[in-house]
């Protein structure tokens, strides 16, 4: 007996192997990578127990954890006018051709080398498909993709728990009250998306904020007051002593 997983291109469970193989030395897990328009068929039919899929996927009958975020990057032809930008939005691309997208991503990125048109795919497809004729340049304005793991509501079990609990961090001690909570799929966005914001502040060196800015500007100001209460001593006693004399 054996725990299934399903993968897409793009994703590394790795990690998760391991974690599970020192966890569960009882119960292999055996992973298996499937093309992302047959992600979810193993599932559905039995043949997976569990699948890290790419959203947008139908979730009827799922329990569904969205995971983390992909960035959006275009593929284009190294000889591109475009191949030394930095990065690019999705307007840039007016007036650009798509390259017919086909099931297998190597082979729509193939298409894009031989001068076909461009290909907007996650970065990390075009991480695990790099050609020295193809370079990806990050889209600013295009929306990311999403990971996720899924599995079927009736195979909802201990060790499916186990396992969700090793993607999520949850140490062999620790329990899923110990986790925190599930957000809702709209609230996971907008937490993605102020991530997202604080990232790219991060990146540009943003500048402090209001409370931020107002602290430092509090200790100039008390430092100069400081400097200037001590100018208004001395001179308080130097007039002291013209007094006295």
């Amino acid at each position: 007996m054996a725990l299934r997983l399903d993968y897409v291109a793009g994703v590394s469970p790795s990690k998760w192997l391991r974690a599970w193989g020192e966890r569960r030395a009882d119960l292999p897990l055996e992973a298996e990578r499937v093309d992302e328009h047959l992600q979810l068929e193993r599932l559905r039919t039995g043949e997976a127990d569990l699948a890290f899929v790419r959203l947008p996927v139908e979730t009827e009958g799922l329990h569904v954890i969205p995971l983390w975020e992909e960035l959006a990057v275009v593929a284009l032809p190294k000889e591109h006018p475009f191949a030394d930008e930095a990065e690019l939005a999705v307007a840039d691309l007016d007036g650009e051709s798509p390259a017919p997208v086909q099931l297998d991503p190597a082979m729509t990125l193939e298409l894009v080398a031989a001068g076909t048109g461009y290909a907007i795919v996650p970065h990390s497809i075009a991480r695990l498909h790099q050609r020295r004729d193809v370079v990806a340049v990050p889209l600013s304005d295009a929306p990311p993709t999403r990971i996720a793991l899924v599995w079927r509501i009736e195979r909802d079990d201990d060790d499916i728990q186990e396992f969700v609990g090793v993607v999520r961090g949850r140490t062999a001690r620790s329990s899923r009250a110990d986790e925190t909570p599930e957000l809702s799929p709209a609230k996971a966005a907008k937490k993605a998306a102020a991530e997202r914001r604080a990232a790219e502040a991060a990146r540009a060196g943003g500048r402090p904020t209001g409370k931020t800015a107002g602290k430092g500007s509090a200790k100039g100001v008390s430092g100069r007051s400081g400097s200037g209460r001590g100018a208004s001593g001395r001179t308080a006693s130097q007039r002291g002593r013209r007094k006295g004399r």
